[in-house]
């Protein structure tokens, strides 16, 4: 098999930002600030310098939100 498939967002384990932005209907300022706001949170895996969000967990840490 040739190239790369692309994976849908819905069977990701982790988004990058942009990706979550997207996913969730959430600005990329926002989700920036939830991750700043929540370094250590289990949602977040860093790659490195950079934040993966965890799609599964950080549906259950919104699911627990009044408001985002």
């Amino acid at each position: 098999m040739c190239g790369t498939a692309e994976i849908p967002f819905w069977e990701k384990y982790t988004l990058s930002v942009s990706e979550a932005a997207v996913y969730f209907r959430i600005g990329e300022n926002k989700l920036r600030k939830i991750i700043s706001e929540n370094e250590d949170a289990e949602f977040i895996l860093w790659n490195g310098n950079r934040p993966q969000i965890k799609r599964t967990m950080f549906e259950k840490y919104i699911d627990n939100c009044n408001v985002v």
